[in-house]
Order: structure tokens, then C-alpha cells, then sequence
């Protein structure tokens, strides 16, 4: 067995003070911090998501509706699509980034920074067999990574406690989805 950590879009975007800010995005940040620092050596990747919007189409609009519209985010190379300030960096092996062209919410869409290879590849190439998954939004984009990692074959843990809905019924709903698909909450 081998383990990845999978950080989904804890960016400044999707916290408070953001443009699409979650209720608990500050939080969660803050306690996926402290635990990449109080468990080094429990993963053997780190890698994390962003939405990495350049011309995402109509995935963007002034009058959202909320399911497949939503006001401007995470612009790439904006100060929002920026990791949080409490992520360390530092410790992560890989960011893979998506949604440029068009609404991605997987972690899955997305290619790595370093080497543009797609987040399936890059785990297959390391012998990773495990992933724990925790981020922003749990209905959205943990909600696509984790049934993604399970359809790629991966043994998937949602850390639940380390993820942040945009509605919390959505959000819960989300997370008996995934559990029912094959994930374990945790």
C-alpha cells in the first residue's frame, strides 16, 4: 500500500473574504495545515488541486445560477486562486490545476504544474494505491476527485472533517454519495 494526500482547491477564492466563499474555508485550511505538519510521514504524496480559470466560457456569469454558472473565481494567477495561507506549500509534492477552457471540477481534469501529466498518471507512476482526500467544496470538487479516484481504481478515504461545503445538506448528501460509491469517511 502506498498513500497520497489529496488537498482539493483550499484557495483564497473559496474561503471567507473570497468570491465564492465556503462557511468553514478559513477552518478547514487552517486544521489541513496543521495536519500536513503533525503527519509527515504518513503519506507518501502530497499533491493538491486548483481551479485555474483563464477562459472557463459560461462556466463563469454575472447572474450565476449556482449548478453550472458561478461568479468570477480562482483566475489563474490571481491573488484568489492562490493556495490559503495556512496550506504549507512546502510540503506538497504536486499541484495539478484545472479548469483553464472549461469547468472541471475533478482533480482528475487537471495536469500537473511541473510536467502537464494528468493527476492518474502521476499517482500510477509513484505506486500509489491509497488516497485521503479532504479540501473545498465538498459537494463540488471533493465530491468529483473522490468518485474519480474510485472509478481509477484507487482505495479512497474522505477526511470529512477536513472538508467544507458550499451547502452543508449538499454537502452531507455528497458525502453519502461517495460513501455509497466506495469511499470511507473518515
Amino acid at each position: 500500500m502506498s498513500r497520497a494526500l489529496i488537498l482539493v482547491d483550499v484557495q483564497k477564492d473559496f474561503c471567507p473574504g473570497g468570491s465564492l466563499a465556503t462557511g468553514r474555508g478559513d477552518e478547514v485550511a487552517g486544521l489541513l495545515g496543521a495536519f500536513q505538519l503533525s503527519h509527515p510521514d504518513q503519506f507518501d504524496a502530497v499533491v493538491a488541486t486548483q481551479d485555474w480559470h483563464i477562459d472557463p466560457g459560461d462556466h463563469f456569469s454575472d447572474n450565476p445560477d449556482f449548478i453550472d454558472s458561478w461568479p468570477v473565481h480562482c483566475v489563474a494567477d490571481s491573488e484568489g486562486a492562490a493556495m490559503h495561507d495556512k496550506i504549507r506549500t512546502d510540503l506538497i509534492d504536486e499541484f495539478f490545476r484545472k479548469g483553464q477552457h472549461s469547468a472541471a471540477y475533478s482533480g482528475f481534469e487537471g495536469t500537473a504544474v511541473s510536467d502537464d501529466s494528468s493527476l492518474s498518471d502521476w499517482l500510477q507512476s509513484r505506486g500509489i494505491t491509497d488516497v485521503d482526500i479532504a479540501g473545498i467544496a465538498t459537494e463540488h470538487c471533493v465530491r468529483a476527485t473522490a468518485l474519480d479516484a474510485l472509478k481509477a481504481g484507487l482505495k479512497v478515504r474522505v477526511l470529512t472533517g477536513f472538508c467544507s461545503a458550499v451547502d452543508v445538506p449538499a454537502g452531507d448528501a455528497a458525502l453519502e454519495e461517495m460513501h455509497t460509491a466506495g469511499a470511507e469517511l473518515i
